[in-house]
């Protein structure tokens, strides 16, 4: 009896140590300050990645979107519930809405490398994600001027989607229920990616699947990059 409630102890704990939870932030800002800046379809897309994960019975998630998605609130969201993650867990920024050479636009003011870099500098997590739909995203990777700062930013593991490159826009279009790379992204985190149909979404294979995705969608015209210091069979979801 002894023996098999040892047995019974050993298996949960190396249960509880190979679980992987996921820690979710989604930020989509349509309705920016002004009538200028509106876009169509931020929220949606927040809200469908929010929907997907909420799908995975370990994931927590929280949503910010529009006048909810201030660059305080966002930085004090994420640093809550990312402060929650283990060092095998699974925590993800997504943003969709306006960005610019740096950084996204929060719905009140920039959120920069600094902002970025303090969500996930009290995270244990060994691996990190932060995923953007929006405009000239690609700059976090391409300006050269500021790669100190970027590599400060986001050290240790951490992996940026970013759904264009620093000179091309982030293409929406009413006729489409997301933008083009929520749309790529949201079907291969789905499974449209998993190649060898083992429930795990690598990096390769997610960037593989959404990038071609992409290129198909745009007619050539959008390109998403990848970046940072990770292997290529990082676990990005684990269907549970």
């Amino acid at each position: 009896m002894r023996s098999f409630l040892l047995t019974l102890l050993l298996t949960f704990i190396c249960t509880l140590a190979l679980s992987q939870n996921v820690y979710l932030v989604a930020v989509g800002i349509a309705d920016y300050p002004g009538t200028d800046s509106d876009l169509v379809l931020p929220v949606a897309d927040a809200s469908a990645i929010v929907d997907l994960y909420k799908s995975n019975k370990s994931a927590q998630t929280c949503l910010l979107s529009n006048s909810n998605a201030t660059r305080r609130s966002i930085i004090e969201t994420t640093k809550a519930l990312f402060c929650q993650a283990r060092s095998n867990d699974i925590v993800v920024l997504f943003f969709s809405g306006h960005g610019y050479p740096g950084g996204f636009m929060a719905y009140d003011q920039k959120l920069d490398y600094a902002d970025v870099k303090s969500i996930f500098s009290a995270c244990k997590s060994k691996h990190k994600m932060v995923f953007a739909d929006a405009c000239f995203s690609g700059s976090f990777r391409d300006v050269k001027s500021e790669k100190q700062k970027l590599n400060a930013a986001f050290d240790g593991n951490v992996m940026l989607f970013l759904s264009s490159r620093h000179n091309e826009t982030s293409i929406e279009t009413p006729s489409m229920k997301n933008g083009f790379f929520t749309t790529c992204l949201l079907r291969c985190l789905k499974g449209g990616s998993d190649y060898n149909k083992d429930r795990v979404i690598t990096t390769k294979e997610l960037y593989t699947g959404v990038s071609k995705g992409v290129i198909q969608l745009s007619d050539g015209r959008q390109h998403p990059v990848m970046w940072g210091s990770f292997n290529d069979d990082m676990a990005v979801l684990k269907w549970q």
